[in-house]
């Protein structure tokens, strides 16, 4: 297995495809670097090297107790940098992922990176506050803790077979696999990892972070992202990000990597190349 060990013992598993250009990609809560395969054989196979890896506490990463957070999941992302000395690389964050791209920059700089992209992404905020009323009450998530807590397991089933691919939706075309996948990667994950991720998601402010990017960045989201609403977050974050391309997809559910992963891998290709 491909590891790196951190500062504070955590290993970190990561898959590394191919050769070329690098393209680093960041998963979605309670998910694994397998959430990204569809981008990932696509894009190896156009000569570029695709690296992924299970955020602390997911996948087949260790599970510490302490360091679900923001901060030390960018440091972690900097540690793998660091180890395999990656550079002039593309950053592609999905959801809870795209903060942590925007926590790398924000903490470590560009230095490494050539492009960034942001999919259905958690930033600028999530939580509604005074400073962010479009964001979603923090009763929301309170719900998600006490369903987690609840019952893990039906939380996730349930997440999966409605609104994160938007199968909930009149005439949706239900993938029974892509639910049992969401469900077996969600179900790998740390059970106090993944709990503690709830809060970095929803409630970490990204507001400085986006305003450090300088590399060219793509943000794309779907208009029926029923998980992370566009209006409070690609909306906002296309205002703050200086070299910016916002891409709508009309229709688009939270997954697009998997509803809409053909129109997804070309724009991020055309992006790439371009």
């Amino acid at each position: 297995m491909n590891t790196i060990t951190t500062k504070d013992g955590t290993q970190i598993y990561f898959k590394d495809w191919g050769t070329g250009q690098p393209i680093v990609f960041s998963h979605g809560w309670p998910l694994t670097s397998d959430a990204w395969e569809a981008q990932m054989f696509f894009l190896a196979s156009k000569g570029f090297r695709c690296i992924a890896h299970d955020r602390r506490g997911h996948g087949r990463s260790s599970q510490p107790w302490e360091g679900n957070n923001m901060d030390q999941y960018a440091d972690d992302l900097a540690e793998l940098f660091d180890k395999l000395n990656l550079k002039d690389a593309v950053m592609i964050g999905h959801s809870t992922g795209g903060g942590e791209v925007a926590r790398y920059i924000g903490r470590h700089g560009t230095e490494r990176v050539a492009k960034a992209v942001l999919i259905g992404s958690v930033t600028p905020l999530m939580l509604q506050t005074m400073n962010n009323p479009g964001g979603l009450p923090r009763t929301v998530f309170d719900g998600f803790r006490q369903a987690y807590l609840a019952d893990r397991a039906q939380f996730f089933l349930d997440v999966a077979s409605g609104p994160f691919f938007g199968f909930n939706r009149p005439g949706a075309k239900v993938s029974q696999g892509l639910i049992q996948s969401w469900w077996r990667q969600g179900m790998m994950s740390g059970h106090k990892n993944a709990y503690d991720c709830i809060a970095a998601f929803s409630e970490t402010d990204f507001t400085e972070d986006l305003k450090k990017f300088d590399v060219p960045t793509l943000i794309i989201h779907g208009d029926d992202d029923q998980i992370v609403p566009i209006g409070a977050s690609a909306m906002l974050a296309a205002k703050l990000v200086s070299k910016v391309c916002l891409k709508i997809y009309p229709g688009g559910t939270h997954a697009l990597g998997d509803t809409s992963k053909d129109q997804l891998n070309a724009d991020l290709l055309a992006f790439i190349q371009g």
